[in-house]
């Protein structure tokens, strides 16, 4: 593996979301010295917040897997979660609700799993179940060291026996046939490929690698920080802050100061210099490359991922407790991803992620009161070619429309406190106007992604959703470490990464 030559002891790094985070908390436990510099005036990035009105606002993520991998990035500062953060098991992880009024509820325990299914769609879904488990299982387990958290310096870095054994058990086959080879149930079969959203690319095309999504939120289980999500990066801050890491927050980056082939400084807006012996570089792709004054050639043109609109709801709170995550599947589900990946159009049957960050922390909104996040990918805006000024109001009451069908308990006395559409992800410095970075298609994947060091300049090391090892709360964290393995080495020892099978 390729490392930074030269001095690496101070090291800047520009951008506090969570790969920045991690980085800055792997790099000081290493010894080095670390200064984040952040745009804006708190932690998170992606994981954004907003308070209005006595509602306490997620605007990123919702859904947090792998605790273990965040566990991890307090470990390298002698650390654990525990101390930091108040971490609820979702369970069921997910409720899904399907067009001909069937619901499923998504237990990570592969008994309740295997029961529950037994009574939606019969024993032999449920027998397939559990081998579809076990095979998701392997799957991860060979993709996870040698695929998913590894820094790669070039394609020849994938020739292993690794990539024997993944493609021995069909990881480059098609995602939506492997699992079909267990499930028949088309229903059910959704439950397990609709991740494929995340990956920004349609199940009957995306290789069985990327299922390990569908490992990580249907067998690891299901998150929720007390405090909301912007939990998670305050804590990973203070830790870090605790560990001697310098924070200066609003302080746009505006260049970086070059001599020859090395950055020596990073200066700010304000114009604060400071000095570096390496930089980690966790800005949005666009800014990536203005900073470094280039933009890598690539024979094929970078893809980015579908987009989304996000509607924040405050309502009556339900009488009756429902669940924290939603998934409403409507009936068109294979056009879902010919709408908004080909066409560049809205859902013509919409399929909502409805969550109630209330349900683990009633405490985000008013007493009384209840929260709503309702999220419907969209096009973005390379392929799509919609007015979202004009469109957005009528859409968002088109989403609230099926919400108050599918789920009659939740949105009574509603009022919309915050939409976020591919427009308004475009104005924070988003390519393409997605939340979700790049595509995980073939070409964008592993050692074919953009990479994490930069060609013509020695000490510039790059994390984030863009880079690898790609987009989601535990690859972002993972490319915080990625990023700091290429500044100080491969650490002497390094927590391995739970693999639940039961």
């Amino acid at each position: 593996m390729r490392t930074v030559e030269g001095r690496t002891e101070r090291v800047v790094v520009v951008g506090a979301g969570l790969s920045g985070l991690s980085a800055a908390l792997h790099l000081a436990g290493r010894g080095r010295t670390v200064t984040v510099v952040e745009r804006g005036a708190h932690p998170g990035g992606r994981v954004g917040r907003a308070d209005i009105g006595g509602y306490r606002l997620d605007t990123g993520p919702t859904v947090l897997t792998m605790p273990d991998i965040i566990d991890d990035a307090f470990a390298a500062v002698g650390e654990t979660l525990a101390d930091r953060l108040d971490l609820i098991r979702v369970d069921p992880a997910y409720r899904a609700s399907f067009a001909d009024g069937s619901a499923l509820h998504v237990h990570s325990d592969g008994d309740a799993m295997a029961a529950e299914i037994e009574r939606f769609a019969g024993a032999a879904q449920a027998d397939g179940y559990r081998k579809m488990r076990a095979w998701l299982t392997k799957l991860y387990e060979v993709e996870f060291d040698g695929f998913i958290a590894a820094n790669f310096d070039s394609p020849l870095s994938l020739v292993t026996p690794q990539l024997a054994r993944l493609a021995a058990i069909g990881g480059f086959r098609r995602w939506n046939k492997m699992v079909h080879r267990y499930i028949t149930d088309e229903r059910l079969a959704r439950v397990f490929t609709f991740q494929a959203l995340y990956a920004g690319v349609p199940p009957h095309r995306a290789l069985a690698v990327y299922a390990v999504i569908a490992y990580m939120d249907t067998i690891a289980g299901v998150y929720f920080p007390r405090g909301g999500m912007r939990a998670l990066p305050d804590a990973l801050a203070a830790a870090a802050s605790d560990a001697g890491v310098e924070f200066r927050y609003s302080s746009p980056v505006s260049d970086l100061e070059r001599s020859g082939d090395r950055v020596v400084a990073v200066r700010t807006e304000s114009g604060d210099r400071i000095p570096a012996d390496t930089v980690v570089l966790t800005t949005e792709l666009p800014d990536t490359y203005r900073l470094l004054g280039r933009t890598p050639r690539r024979v094929l043109r970078l893809r980015p991922a579908p987009s989304a609109v996000v509607a924040h709801v405050g309502c009556r709170a339900p009488a009756v407790e429902t669940d924290h995550h939603t998934i409403i599947f409507g009936d068109q589900w294979e056009q879902t991803f010919t709408d908004i990946i080909d066409d560049g159009r809205v859902m013509a049957d919409p399929s909502l992620l409805v969550t109630r960050p209330t349900a683990g922390d009633p405490s985000l909104a008013p007493p009384g009161r209840d929260l709503l996040y309702v999220l419907a990918p969209a096009p973005n805006l390379d392929v799509g070619q919609i007015d979202w000024a004009s469109t957005r109001d009528g859409y968002v009451a088109q989403m609230m429309d099926i919400v108050s069908d599918r789920l009659p308990q939740l949105g009574d006395d509603a009022e919309v406190l915050h939409v976020v559409d591919p427009a308004d992800w475009a104005r924070q410095g988003m390519a393409a106007g997605t939340p979700f970075a790049l595509a995980h298609t073939f070409s964008q994947t592993g050692p074919f992604r953009p990479a994490n060091t930069v060609r013509g300049i020695a000490n510039v090391v790059l994390a984030g959703s863009s880079t690898v090892p790609g987009v989601g709360v535990p690859t972002a964290l993972l490319s915080g470490r990625l990023a700091a393995d290429r500044i100080t080495g491969l650490p002497s020892r390094r927590a391995r990464t739970q693999v639940v099978s039961s």
